[in-house]
């Protein structure tokens, strides 16, 4: 026996196969899309090459991993708290509902926890529909902070270019626009349309590039838009991967190269 076992991962929505030692150590990966097994160690090729036979299919190459792009040794260099890309969709209002107290014998439900949950439900599940575009070469980060306390909830990188999504709750309800307000059911009309252009504007400025505007609304009854839209699309959770379907102003190395900038926190003091 060579002592070595295959654990499979998924990174940025490509499945990966790792080759680890008993110590938990990896010693080799194979990256099926790329139909390439990257060894960390050439005295083990035959040992790696053993433990992947029942998993490798086609022609492989089998070499030390390519060498990393400028972008990828950027990414290298950010301290874990600097780095936005593991934050999970919502992640701002989980932080808020776990911080929350709870209070005891109450009668009914508080009604900001049950918000804030709703919000949270919402956010989740287009931030699910998003990271579902990895696949097809697009990149998303979720709550991406802003100075102030504002925050963009999902920044959507890929060939069709950039994308600044603001999710809304509204399930079961009717969705009036009347640009820049949006009233959602009975409650109170506001100009959200001008603050979701104004987080686009903002990281723009911080990217140095054109992000576009975007209204997801999460499961509304009815949507009524009274007069065409000025720079602003409003989709619907379940239609949102449709940002996938333009494409052609970003190559692959120009998406690479925005998603590094705009995962590092640093980006956005200053907008």
């Amino acid at each position: 026996m060579n002592a070595l076992r295959v654990i499979p991962t998924w990174r940025h929505g490509q499945e990966r196969l790792y080759v680890c030692r008993t110590d938990g150590r990896n010693v080799a990966w194979y990256d099926r899309e790329a139909a390439r097994v990257n060894l960390l160690s050439e005295e083990r090729r035959e040992d790696v090459l053993d433990a992947l036979g029942p998993f490798l299919t086609g022609t492989v190459t089998v070499g030390p991993p390519p060498v990393p792009t400028p972008a990828e040794l950027a990414l290298l260099s950010l301290p874990p708290d600097d780095d936005l890309a593991p934050n999970r969709p919502g992640e701002a209002l989980q932080s808020v509902l776990d911080h929350e107290p709870v209070p005891r014998r109450r009668m009914r439900p508080d009604p900001r926890r049950h918000a804030l949950a709703a919000e949270f439900a919402a956010e989740l599940a287009v931030g699910e529909a998003l990271d579902r575009l990895d696949g097809a070469g697009w990149r998303t980060l979720h709550s991406v902070p802003l100075p102030g306390g504002d925050r963009v909830h999902h920044l959507v990188i890929g060939p069709g270019g950039l994308f600044a999504v603001h999710t809304v709750h509204a399930r079961k309800r009717r969705v009036l626009v009347a640009d820049p307000m949006v009233t959602v059911g009975r409650r109170e009309a506001r100009p959200l349309l001008r603050a979701v252009r104004a987080d686009a504007d903002r990281a723009s400025y911080a990217l140095t590039a054109e992000v576009h505007p975007v209204l997801a609304l999460f499961g509304p009854r009815d949507v009524s838009v009274t007069a065409p839209l000025r720079e602003m699309r409003i989709l619907l959770d379940t239609d949102v991967t449709s940002l996938a379907r333009s494409g052609g102003i970003l190559k692959p190395a120009d998406v690479e190269a925005l998603h590094a900038m705009a995962r590092d926190r640093g980006t956005w003091v200053r907008v």
